[in-house]
């Protein structure tokens, strides 16, 4: 409600839901064809972000696994760039093969590179900061280049849920519903694989299926989460963290629960953005990286 009630002319409750539910009212078209569109995919981003964050902290059993800082994010904006730049792509549904791409290639090396099965969470993190450093480094190169491709993905790639629409909702839709169904079958061999690979296949796991899985999942959410807003960072390192305290270690808890908080985060923090950028507004991951950094803190100091 107040995603759709804030904005460059505030609505009261009454008026969202004249929006709602009267195509008579005035308001309609506002809430219709622009903030419920920017609603619906900022909780479709949040939840696949916070998801992707919590299955990758769970296959490599690293505490700092994120899709922005393995350099997942990071991939599919290669991808995004490359498309725009180099084949004059300028549409939604021409980057998301690209990002789902440049994510699946991430998401592959990072664990091959951090050393696969044997990958322990320090390798991972440098290996993700390496391929991360890497490739936004190559996308800033690529988007100089081209002035026309900067104006094209100039509100992408600040992480913007300001251009969303009914058409970019539903085409995102499947991709989305994927990942969160493999998300989900994945919970309870996760558990099993956190104990060790011999003993997630004495319990009956399949350590190389659950691991394909999990790059599946995180490929088809990050991919189509960094599509349709650019990169977002924090929210899918946070939000695992915040729900851990209160579910414990078990997926199967964790993962309903933080596909519910991490859209209230992106949201309220898109919503902050508009009260703070007034008359204009700040861009949604502008405001998770801002916010991001000392929540993230303040949980680490308080969890010791």
């Amino acid at each position: 409600m107040l995603s759709i009630g804030f904005g460059a002319r505030f609505l009261s409750i009454g008026e969202v839901w004249a929006g709602l539910t009267d195509p008579a009212s005035e308001y309609y078209r506002i809430v219709h064809e622009m903030r419920l569109p920017r609603t619906l995919l900022g909780l479709m981003v949040g939840m696949a972000l916070g998801l992707a964050g919590a299955i990758m902290q769970a296959l490599t059993r690293n505490p700092l696994a994120d899709p922005g800082l393995l350099g997942i994010n990071a991939g599919a904006s290669a991808g995004v760039a490359s498309a725009a730049v180099f084949l004059g792509i300028g549409s939604f549904y021409g980057y998301i093969w690209f990002a789902l791409a440049g994510a699946a290639a991430v998401t592959a090396m990072v664990y091959a590179v951090g050393g696969g099965r044997s990958a322990t969470p320090a390798r991972l993190a440098l290996a993700g900061a390496a391929l991360n450093a890497t490739l936004y480094s190559y996308v800033s190169a690529a988007l100089l280049s081209d002035s026309q491709a900067i104006e094209k993905v100039k509100f992408w790639t600040a992480g913007s849920l300001a251009s969303a629409d009914f058409a970019t909702v539903t085409r995102l839709l499947p991709f989305f519903a994927a990942g969160l169904v493999v998300a989900l079958l994945a919970a309870r061999p996760l558990n099993a694989l956190s104990l060790g690979d011999d003993a997630a296949r004495a319990l009956g796991a399949r350590p190389a299926v659950i691991r394909t899985a999990v790059i599946i999942a995180v490929t088809l959410l990050c991919g189509g989460a960094t599509a349709a807003c650019g990169p977002i960072v924090f929210v899918g390192l946070l939000v695992p963290h915040m729900v851990r305290p209160f579910t414990g270690p078990d997926l199967r808890w964790l993962l309903p629960y933080t596909a519910v908080l991490a859209p209230v985060l992106l949201l309220g923090s898109d919503v902050l953005g508009r009260i703070l950028g007034s008359p204009g507004e700040l861009q949604v991951g502008t405001v998770t990286a801002v916010l991001g950094g000392p929540l993230f803190l303040y949980l680490v100091r308080a969890a010791r």
